[in-house]
């Protein structure tokens, strides 16, 4: 490909502000940006950015479906929510306009094993005009491929055993509310702990209704069993109350949280699978005290046994040069929504993105 990918921004946060500048520097072009936010819609992206004007003005989602039938671009970067209802929207116009698009909704990963039905009818339209959707981001090395590439390495696994946390308090009100941040442990048990209390037939129940609310590790284990070509037979998740070992101050909650109070949760998912492999992963949402920290932890169990860990991971840089990194690989897949464990093994790109497609 001779000419520059071209490039629209769906949604345009925090995340944008490195993922546009990633695309300028890794050699394709920004040609459009929509948002739904009245404070951006009409500016300059290089407003957003930090840098100088580019020629290219924020447009209301309710243009989005017209801005790319007109530009007819490469791949459109979604980066807006987390459940795959909520760029629903979204996914569809790319979809039917023949749109590739990557997201870094974190159930768009592996939304087979929580919203089949939705996912199923996005891969159908996608097929229908010819274009590729994928989930992707920090997910996609730090709880995909760097598991799978530690499992390429071992002789007999048993149990993959992975663990992630994170400060609620970098992510707002709303999702420090959801991790119980606050509760008593009888408010926690009642309002977060009680919901996942159901049976396997229940549950899938809700699945099939579109209305199930995965964890984040939930839509990984399913995809690390796709990738390592496991079977899943039964999958569970717990959600569990985290304390602090005094009082701890929440600027987000705008309260101190007493000693013994649920400071957040971990989310805690286990796979079991046909072959005899465990998958148990945990993703852990809380306040933070003085001495905690981001960490991704996992080992592969078995011969040998493998830990690796990683320490204050740069999650939001990660997840935007990956989403960069991952364009041609989208462009080049196949029509559909589809897994990137069924892409190429995701590579730093040295040279310009459109030196990169077939």
């Amino acid at each position: 490909m001779n000419q520059k990918i071209r490039v629209v921004q769906y949604g345009t946060g925090k995340m944008s502000v490195y993922t546009m500048r990633y695309v300028f520097e890794k050699g394709a072009e920004i040609v459009g940006a929509i948002d739904i936010n009245p404070n951006v819609i009409g500016k300059d992206i290089g407003e957003v950015m930090g840098t100088e004007a580019r020629g290219v003005t924020i447009t209301s989602v309710e243009n989005a479906r017209e801005l790319l039938k007109e530009l007819h671009p490469d791949i459109c970067i979604i980066t807006t929510m987390s459940l795959l209802s909520d760029v629903e929207e979204a996914l569809k116009i790319c979809a039917e306009t023949g749109t590739n698009a990557i997201t870094t909704c974190e159930e768009a990963f592996y939304a087979y094993n929580s919203n089949p039905t939705l996912t199923n009818e996005i891969d159908r339209i996608a097929k229908e005009h010819d274009c590729t959707i994928v989930g992707s981001g920090y997910q996609d090395i730090y709880w995909g491929e760097l598991i799978s590439a530690i499992a390429g390495s071992t002789h007999t696994i048993k149990k993959i055993k992975g663990s992630s946390s994170y400060n609620v308090e970098d992510y707002g009100i709303a999702l420090a509310e959801a991790h119980g941040s606050g509760l008593s442990m009888e408010e926690f048990d009642s309002k977060i702990a009680s919901v996942d209390r159901m049976s396997a037939e229940e549950r899938q129940q809700i699945i099939d209704s579109g209305k199930y609310t995965p964890s984040y590790m939930w839509n990984v284990n399913g995809w690390l069993a796709r990738k390592l070509g496991l079977t899943v037979i039964s999958q569970s998740q717990e959600c569990v109350p985290t304390t602090y070992k005094e009082d701890i101050s929440s600027s987000t909650l705008n309260m101190t949280i007493p000693q013994g109070n649920a400071t957040g949760m971990s989310a805690i998912v286990t796979t079991n699978t046909k072959e005899g492999i465990v998958i148990e992963s945990e993703c852990i949402g809380k306040v933070y005290g003085p001495d905690e920290f981001d960490k991704n932890e996992w080992t592969i169990i078995g011969e040998p046994e493998t830990t690796i860990t990683v320490n204050r991971p740069a999650t939001v840089e990660l997840t935007c040069a990956t989403i960069v990194n991952r364009i041609p690989d989208v462009i080049n897949g196949e029509p559909g929504f589809i897994p990137s464990c069924d892409l190429d093994e995701l590579k730093y790109r040295t040279k310009s993105l459109n030196q990169y497609i077939k």
